[in-house]
């Protein structure tokens, strides 16, 4: 008996990233489901090249839109694999997931952890502890759903999970400039939310969000370390992290795209998230 498969891809302007990600998606066995959130661009005539399943939902944020898309789409399978726009399916992952769900899964499996394979300016980043980076995006229908959160949301998986050995391609930026902007945007809501967990009391989340353990899955040790880094002070840690990452984690043999990388994404980016608290922090007294 066969196990059936959704795929659902979120949408805006992607005219750009949306072809080459329904190209990749079209390599499985899978009905797949569009939601875009009022795109002006070809985003849409490209997706009806691919699917009928189409669908509008204005965007409020990303956690927003994913549950939505869980709760109100048509979905009629037994699993359903979350994609963004430029995402793409590798063959060996399409042929992995082909061969699983050609047959019954083991119904104590809830849930597959798939990583990411980074591509910076053409280039895979494959050092600087940034590769493998596992994301639980493909669960069974009703076992999974993204965290309420605004920034580093992760899909919270009901149920035991198993990693798969082969990769989602993450194209993250398509310059520079995007790549900035991008990151100063969720600066800005990574800064606001460090900011409330430090002056509200922790607040019983219904099991709804990852939980950091040092010994529990990829993702759970992920969001360990995070909490452990967030108790550095402001500037220190993004200083210390850069070094570890660069040097003892070898970022430094990716190259000159990697230093780029490595530099915007592991120093500037998270010291722009500690300015961003300063600044907040410096409001704060003057009220």
């Amino acid at each position: 008996m066969s196990e059936s498969l959704d795929i659902i891809i979120l949408t805006f302007n992607e005219e750009r990233n949306i072809e080459a990600c329904l190209q990749s998606a079209a390599q499985l066995k899978a009905n797949i489901f569009v939601v875009d959130s009022g795109s002006t661009d070809q985003t849409i005539a490209i997706c009806q090249k691919y699917t009928p399943n189409i669908f509008e939902h204005p965007f409020e944020n990303y956690s927003v839109q994913r549950n939505w898309a869980l709760n109100n789409l048509p979905l009629t399978g037994n699993w359903i694999l979350n994609l963004d726009a430029d995402h793409r399916v590798t063959p060996e992952l399409a042929a992995q997931l082909n061969d699983i769900f050609g047959k019954q899964v083991n119904e104590e499996i809830n849930g597959f952890l798939i990583s990411r394979r980074t591509m910076f300016m053409n280039k895979w980043i494959k050092h600087g502890g940034h590769y493998p980076t596992y994301h639980a995006n493909l669960f069974r229908r009703g076992f999974g759903m993204c965290e309420e959160k605004l920034y580093d949301q992760h899909f919270k998986v009901t149920g035991k999970t198993q990693v798969l050995k082969n990769d989602i391609v993450d194209v993250i930026t398509d310059s520079l400039t995007s790549f900035i902007n991008r990151h100063n945007h969720w600066a800005t809501l990574e800064a606001q939310y460090q900011m409330e967990q430090q002056h509200a009391p922790a607040l019983d989340d219904n099991g709804q969000l990852v939980h950091p353990r040092l010994f529990g899955n990829p993702m759970e040790r992920r969001r360990y370390l995070k909490k452990r880094y967030e108790a550095f002070p402001l500037f220190v840690r993004p200083a210390i992290y850069f070094t570890i990452r660069y040097f003892f984690k070898l970022g430094f043999l990716d190259g000159t795209t990697g230093l780029i990388f490595h530099f915007l994404q592991g120093f500037w980016f998270r010291f722009l998230i500690d300015a961003k608290i300063y600044e907040l922090r410096k409001e704060a007294k003057k009220r």
